[in-house]
């Protein structure tokens, strides 16, 4: 693709880099084809490459506009495109440029930016989140069916192991899965344990920084990282075998830290260690002789893998394959490429399309008629869980039995 950028953007680093993935495309549509979006609303502009234009014309031009923002914004990042783009286009990253761009040059409502910034002052923050669980918990009865189906029985009470084993990994305990999920990271300690592996959770870790990332707060988002990798770096420093992590979403994130903090002298090199060591649950397990866990016999799942987990970090296969060699039966589903409607924050800033996204998924998850429903991302459980008829939870626990 030819490219004219703009004089006020051409020499900055989005410039620079938005050039260089634009040249990549050759305009072939493929990735309209298992765009979630694109499939609902059937318009050009809400796949990846009529957005792609959009954001080429507005990196030209130099001009934003609500339209262009409109569309931008109703894109789910799920980076299916990707796995699809025969070209090898970056879709994600240049999503981020034009989003960022357009809201540099035409900020965006009032309301708007005060929903996006009262995400930013909740999801992020573990006690936070944990606080709101809590008083959820206690009007629970006076919530909508779909939230009450979102929250766990009871405030989880973690009961710390002791292990004493020769290796050990570090466990980060996320944000929002730690309020309304604790339970899975402690299962996967148990499990973990029985390898002969400890699992240590830093005190003062914090969010992974994709929730402010994702949302247009880039210093916020760095100012995450820098203090998980300020976190985590004692134990590197004393033989931490992998960063393991059992949110795909949280996972990815991690994964781009050497790249996110490439320029930074004081912090470049750690990120690139922290992204090297860190890993999704399911290829740390992939590695492991896992021999001595129990087997279950019969049980029906149906396992929908995250997009972060099948797009973003590329892993195809690893947890069906875990899952059967315990005994699990999997049913078939039908396009499991397909996004859940989750996305991060997208299910609340864009309620609607969300909702088309998650009963569609529902309907392909359920057709085979599983006992229960598996997956790999805490976003994606809550998601399906607010609406599914069948109990959803993370494919780990039922490696415990």
């Amino acid at each position: 693709m030819q490219t004219t950028l703009h004089k006020n953007i051409i020499d900055t680093a989005d410039g620079q880099e938005a050039d260089r993935i634009l040249r990549n495309c050759v305009h072939c549509g493929f990735c309209n084809a298992t765009c979630p979006t694109y499939q609902i609303l059937g318009d050009e502009l809400d796949g990846p490459r009529g957005r792609i234009y959009l954001i080429k014309q507005l990196l030209e031009t130099g001009s934003s506009s609500q339209q262009t923002r409109r569309h931008l914004d109703r894109c789910l990042t799920c980076r299916n495109c990707e796995t699809t783009c025969p070209s090898g286009v970056e879709y994600h990253s240049l999503l981020e440029i034009g989003r960022r761009v357009n809201d540099q040059q035409a900020p965006r409502p009032l309301p708007a930016r005060a929903l996006r910034k009262l995400l930013r002052l909740i999801l992020p923050y573990r006690r936070r989140m944990q606080a709101l669980v809590r008083m959820a918990l206690f009007v629970r009865p006076l919530l909508p069916a779909k939230y009450r189906r979102q929250l766990p029985d009871k405030p989880h009470a973690t009961v710390p192991l002791t292990q004493q084993h020769a290796r050990k990994v570090i466990l980060p305990a996320g944000c929002a899965q730690d309020a309304f999920a604790a339970d899975i990271n402690q299962d996967a300690q148990r499990l973990l344990d029985k390898l002969g592996i400890d699992c240590v959770t830093p005190e003062n870790d914090t969010c992974c920084g994709a929730v402010s990332a994702h949302l247009g707060a880039e210093d916020e988002a760095l100012r995450f990282i820098k203090r998980n990798i300020d976190s985590w770096w004692p134990d590197i420093e004393t033989g931490a075998e992998a960063i393991v992590h059992t949110a795909s979403a949280c996972g990815l994130m991690i994964k781009d830290y050497g790249k996110l903090l490439a320029g930074d002298v004081g912090y470049a090199d750690k990120a690139q260690r922290v992204s090297e060591l860190c890993m999704d649950i399911s290829e740390y397990l992939q590695q492991q002789d896992l021999a001595a866990l129990p087997s279950v016999q019969g049980r029906r799942i149906a396992f929908h893998a995250p997009c972060t987990l099948q797009h973003g970090h590329r892993i195809n296969g690893v947890v069906e394959t875990l899952l059967q060699q315990r005994g699990y039966a999997l049913t078939h589903t039908i396009d499991p490429h397909l996004c859940c409607g989750s996305a991060g924050t997208y299910s609340i800033l864009q309620p609607k399309l969300s909702q088309r996204l998650l009963h569609d998924k529902l309907d392909t998850l359920l057709t085979d008629k599983p006992e229960l429903i598996a997956t790999a991302n805490i976003g994606c459980l809550l998601h399906m869980r607010s609406a599914s008829t069948v109990p959803v939870v993370h494919w780990l626990q039922l490696l415990n039995g």
